[in-house]
């Protein structure tokens, strides 16, 4: 796991070079055990590399690397998981090199050579970033694995002839160098308000973008505009799941399963450095955990973390689970002073804004296990390939009994129960509250209903859950509209699914790379720990969509497949509860401790000056929330973060 920057600038290598050592630098928590770079100053590129070492740890596998003829050169960030069978195939042909290490950054160079780079990226199992040189033909290719469990950022930035293509694995190296003067991306930031993240392909920052996953880029002196490729989509392995569904019996799918994981496993704990796991009890974790025992010659290091607030602690959990596994299990319990310390370190560990307030936690986690290993497991993408989410069950209900009201009928009845404010209803419903049917006396009945009258106009069932998994509506970015993402149509691929698959493959395709991967990349990386997500092998995930949806959700719980292979290993009553987010109480914290902070960065006057966001329907909610009329917690956190981060971009400024 390790950090790329570099650029392309033949009118301006100078400025490039110049800046480069600043820009690696910028990554040092991604990479802290050595730096490299490599530049060719008659072609323009610049390469530049910090590195965490997890194999080879010799000088071999120091980065930039170029291989055996010369011809390519790389700097890579990631893990190939089966880069030494790449080898044997490579060693078999008769093609293979005088190795010169153990490194799977030698072995994808070597692949190059035989393969070229598309075909190369096809063979591999792994989760990578990359960027690579072709001396030969002056061409760069960057490159980002196919579920999008590493980042890549770029852009073309200056004017004219003088301008610099830039890239790297954090925004925070791209600043570095002197021609960056992107503006915010009113349309990225719209997004950003809506999901609590900016989805790829976009960044907060015009003109500068995140590499898709399952992408490749391709740049050259013949050709200024970058060339996009996919080797890997997810909406073509779910049409080929659709065409070619799994045949046998459910025995047979549960031992399916559970051979690609233990595989997928076992090759994820291929290491020359500490490896752990992180434990929250739940049933991913548990499941990865419980095959990493089958295959290990010791007892798996497992870490978790509590909180004393009810509802927010898994520990025990956790510890009931490693105590029937025999880890060797670390936990921490946290106080609410200790979590809210991490606060004013998230704009600099994410770089761009960031909202998922699980971001806390997550960090604190990967800092107690980074304290023991190098490199945790992680049980990560279960929800999305099983079927995990309660809200995939919910938004199916509610569309089935909506759409057996006539479009007109419920537009209309949407409308009258909006007429009344969210208070009116309150103050209306108050005198009769105690005659109501006890599952009709709800805590702030007005909010309740105006939520109601925006399921009841939805006009498909993508609309409704765009609204499930949306924030803020559209408006509060001042002029700024939303930009286009696959959550905005019905794509090709997804079109034979039932409901809740697509909102399954949805996630897939937005919500896991663009808020559940970024979370854990960039809090792990912060304290230089590396992550791997098991369920993410290719192979397991290719698998999943050939499954039918009975085999994931069976009376409205989810992951029944996966749960018959963790029971093989674990007592039902062990991990049988219901769904707990790993969360910390951001709306209490925003009412008490918080409330200073919070106030002083949604200052009307400093939203007005700043002229981003609406600074009426923020103060609007911040009230509501003050005075517990509403929980806007989530909302409010949006707004906080994009403000914390124009703080610490402001300082940046200054400072540099």
């Amino acid at each position: 796991m390790c950090g790329l920057a570099g650029g392309w600038s033949p009118a301006d290598f100078a400025a490039l070079e110049a800046a480069l050592p600043a820009m690696s630098g910028a990554l040092r928590h991604r990479g802290p055990d050595a730096d490299g770079s490599w530049t060719d100053p008659e072609a323009g590129i610049a390469l530049g590399h910090r590195r965490l070492a997890i194999l080879d740890l010799s000088p071999a596998g120091q980065q930039p690397m170029a291989s055996a003829s010369g011809r390519w050169v790389i700097a890579f960030n990631g893990e190939i998981y089966n880069h030494l069978d790449l080898r044997g195939a490579l060693e078999a042909g008769g093609h293979a090199p005088a190795w010169r290490g153990h490194s799977d950054t030698e072995t994808l160079l070597a692949g190059f050579e035989v393969w070229g780079i598309a075909e190369t990226v096809r063979r591999c199992i792994g989760m990578f970033a990359f960027a690579v040189w072709d001396r030969a033909q002056r061409e760069l290719t960057l490159a980002r694995d196919r579920l999008g469990e590493k980042p890549l950022y770029y852009g073309w930035q200056g004017a004219g002839d003088r301008a610099c293509f830039l890239f790297g694995s954090e925004l925070a190296a791209l600043k570095r160098h002197p021609a960056f003067a992107a503006p915010i991306d009113r349309g990225a930031l719209a997004l950003y308000m809506r999901h609590s993240y900016v989805p790829a392909p976009y960044s907060i920052h015009a003109g500068i973008h995140k590499l898709e996953p399952g992408q490749l880029l391709r740049l050259s002196s013949r050709r200024r505009e970058p060339q996009l490729e996919r080797y890997w989509s997810l909406d073509q392995v779910v049409e080929a799941g659709l065409a070619n569904p799994f045949a046998g019996t459910e025995a047979d799918a549960v031992d399916a399963l559970e051979r690609l994981l233990r595989e997928a496993i076992g090759r994820q704990m291929l290491s020359d450095v500490p490896l752990g796991a992180f434990l929250s009890g739940g049933i991913d974790s548990s499941t990865v955990v419980a095959l990493m025992k089958a295959q290990a010659a010791a007892p798996v290091r497992t870490f978790s973390i509590g909180f004393d607030e009810a509802g927010y602690n898994e520990a025990e959990h956790a510890k009931a689970v490693a105590a029937h596994l025999g880890t060797a299990h670390t936990e921490l319990y946290v106080r609410s002073e200790q979590a809210r310390e991490v606060i004013p370190r998230l704009p600099s560990i994410y770089s761009e804004p960031f909202a998922d307030s699980s971001q806390i936690p997550t960090y604190l986690v990967s800092a107690l296990a980074r304290r023991n290993v190098t490199v945790a497991l992680s049980g990560d993408a279960g929800d999305e390939l099983f079927g995990g989410y309660n809200r995939y069950v919910l938004a199916d209900r509610l569309w089935r009994g909506v759409a057996r009201i006539p479009a007109s009928l419920r537009q209309l009845a949407a409308t009258c129960m909006r007429a009344p404010s969210v208070d009116a209803w309150n103050t209306g419903v108050r005198p009769i509250r105690g005659l109501l049917p006890a599952s009709l006396r709800l805590a702030n009945m007005g909010d309740k209903v105006h939520k109601a009258a925006g399921i009841l106009d939805v006009p498909t069932l993508e609309r409704l859950y765009l609204g499930l998994v949306s924030h803020w509506p559209n408006g509060v970015v001042l002029g700024g509209d939303p930009h286009p993402t696959a959550l905005d149509e019905v794509m090709p691929g997804l079109a034979g699914l039932d409901g809740i698959q697509r909102m399954m493959a949805l996630d897939a395709l937005t919500y896991l790379p663009g808020d559940i991967l970024t979370k854990v990349d960039r809090a792990a990386m912060a304290v230089s720990l590396e992550t791997r997500v098991p369920f993410l092998d290719h192979r397991v995930v290719e698998f999943a969509w050939r499954l039918p949806l009975s085999m994931k959700l069976r009376e409205g719980q989810g992951k029944w497949l996966l749960r018959q292979v963790l029971y093989r290993h674990v007592p039902r009553a062990l991990v049988e509860r219901p769904k707990m987010g790993f969360g910390v109480p951001i709306d209490a914290w925003l009412r008490g401790p918080l409330r200073d902070w919070a106030e002083a960065l949604l200052d009307e006057s400093t939203l007005r000056q700043q002229a981003f966001l609406d600074p009426a329907l923020i103060r609007k909610r911040w009230r509501e929330h003050m005075s517990g009329k509403r929980n806007w917690q989530h909302h409010l956190w949006d707004v906080l973060m994009f403000q914390a981060w124009q703080e610490a971009e402001s300082r940046r400024s200054v400072n540099t």
